[in-house]
């Protein structure tokens, strides 16, 4: 079943979107074994993640990496990490960040970080749908460069939880990284990235994603590792380390 949300703004950014997803929180994550990953890798402790109700998928069924993905490094990097998150979880900018470490201190070319939408419409409806589609709107006019800038910007500014007032921090965002915001605005309204969105939704709960931050890291080989949730810098860099060795 699905309710949908009507809000509206004098800026119109936000916008009528449908709840698809029942959610709770949750503190603590582990290294799941649910892909061809094998059995459980590392256990975290005082790690965060907001997760939502679906059944176990597997971590081969992430969806084949593309120079159309949001790609931080080299696409032809030996490790590869698909995260898919929500713009307005709190444990989404913890991990953010630390990615951000990883990509500084991991040598170049050797890891490739891919952002996917996984926004948890009952936890944030509406705003985390919008600032989905507002990245993307970014990327449009920008590329790859203005998706990233518009990303860390984002989850450097806001509050989350859907506490965020997206009707002023996305323009302000817009301005700063230099967007024509007539462009913007008509991307925004358009609709044209909705299945887009869905599509990464859809895949994160087939490779098992059950909230955010959700990652599959793919090995050199096409092995894949689940990362649940927001794990700190060493224990993604020590999951680097384990998935480089399978060539």
């Amino acid at each position: 079943m699905t309710e949908n949300i009507q809000t509206k703004t004098s800026n119109n950014y936000l916008v009528p979107l449908a709840i698809v997803i029942a959610g709770g929180l949750v503190a603590g994550a582990v290294f799941m074994s649910n892909g061809s990953g094998g059995n459980s890798t590392a256990t975290a402790t005082e790690t965060g993640q907001q997760v939502q109700k679906e059944p176990a998928g597997t971590t081969d069924a992430v969806r084949a990496v593309t120079k159309d993905d949001h790609i931080k490094g080299n696409l032809d990097a030996a490790v590869t990490i698909v995260e898919y998150s929500d713009f307005e979880c709190p444990f989404c900018k913890r991990f953010h960040d630390t990615m951000n470490e990883v990509m500084k201190e991991v040598d170049d070319g050797q890891v490739a970080w891919v952002f996917r939408h996984f926004p948890l419409d009952q936890l944030h409806p509406v705003k985390a749908r919008a600032v989905a589609v507002a990245s993307e709107c970014a990327s449009e006019q920008g590329g790859n460069e203005s998706f990233w800038k518009f990303s860390d910007r984002y989850m450097e500014l806001t509050l989350s939880n859907n506490k965020t007032p997206i009707e002023t921090v996305i323009p302000q965002i817009v301005q700063e990284i230099g967007l024509n915001k007539s462009a913007f605005q008509t991307c925004f309204e358009s609709g044209k990235y909705d299945q887009h969105i869905e599509d990464d939704i859809e895949n994160a709960i087939e490779t098992g994603g059950r909230g955010t931050p959700w990652s599959v890291v793919i090995a050199p080989n096409g092995k894949t590792f689940p990362l649940n949730g927001a794990q700190p810098l060493e224990a993604v860099k020590q999951l680097i380390n384990l998935a480089a060795q399978e060539k």
